[in-house]
């Protein structure tokens, strides 16, 4: 034990000859990579998947960056995802209409190793994980009542029941992959400016879910809403749970719906990210 305090006291003093620290902020946006399945399109004239990853949208990052000579150095970074829409699902058949939406709110976190190739020029590669957030899902459903349906309320056929709600997905600890290839400019001997391009490479398994909003109105033909809030978060109508947990296995004789098995869901991206970086004054004798 004491010969490792001793190997990493003789390293620490070797890089305080150069060590420099940094700290930058940045901002970008990112597209999905390797695009999986996330919906469908359905129509009279068939069924279209859609393709997308909810690691696309906007980014924001704070990042820590540690020099421990010219070329190597190592980097914290914590982030914040505003995803964009992905299309689950989307019915237009007679007398049903579906709009679901889903987009991803989400902290993380990464750790690399950063080289650089020169002054303006660097790489970094290193872990990423998710911190916290969710994929949000947003549904509208529009569904025709039958005559029957119709007469039990005493509203003229063509009336319609319209459904909206709000759930979240909470997924698993994910550990995945993050690499960046970027460039530098120095503006004085403190701030510089920089562009990166960034890729993600991450998935997600799905742990639970919450309905965290819902309401079902009954409207007439013209628009006028006959019954407010037929039912509601406090009265969810049969088959519709509140909560749902995602399980790797079901047995054949599952009557539980509230369980389902679980999905990985895509967040891998590819991104460009700019921003202005600040440098507290090391013992570095080159100005960088």
């Amino acid at each position: 034990m004491k010969q490792l305090f001793m190997v990493l006291t003789a390293l620490l003093l070797s890089t305080t000859s150069y060590a420099q620290f940094e700290v930058s902020t940045s901002g970008g946006y990112a597209i999905g990579s390797a695009g999986m399945k996330t919906g469908e399109k359905q129509t009279t004239n068939g069924t279209e998947n859609y393709y997308g990853s909810y690691g696309e949208g906007f980014n924001a990052q704070l990042r820590g960056t540690y020099y421990y000579n010219d070329r190597f150095g190592f980097d914290l970074s914590l982030g914040y995802l505003h995803g964009s829409d992905q299309t689950v699902s989307k019915v237009r058949l007679p007398g049903y209409e579906v709009d679901a939406i889903a987009r991803a709110r989400a902290f993380g976190a990464s750790a690399s190793l950063v080289y650089r190739f020169n002054t303006n020029v660097y790489t970094r590669i290193g872990a990423l994980v998710k911190l916290g957030g969710k994929t949000e899902a947003v549904v509208h459903q529009k569904a025709n009542f039958s005559q029957a349906e119709a007469d039990a309320f005493g509203i003229p056929l063509g009336s319609y029941s319209e459904t909206n709600y709000v759930e979240d997905y909470h997924g698993q600890f994910p550990l995945g992959f993050v690499a960046a290839l970027g460039y530098r400019h120095q503006l004085n001997s403190t701030f510089s400016v920089f562009v990166e391009a960034e890729y993600y490479g991450i998935s997600l398994k799905r742990k639970d879910s919450e309905i965290t909003a819902f309401n079902t109105n009954v409207v007439l033909t013209d628009g006028t809403v006959a019954v407010s809030g037929l039912y509601t978060i406090d009265n969810l109508p049969a088959g519709i749970n509140k909560t749902t947990h995602y399980v790797d296995d079901l047995p054949s004789d599952n009557t539980d719906s509230s369980k389902e098995l679980a999905v990985k869901v895509p967040y891998s991206s590819f991104g460009i990210n700019i921003g202005v970086i600040y440098k507290f004054k090391g013992k570095s004798k080159d100005s960088q």
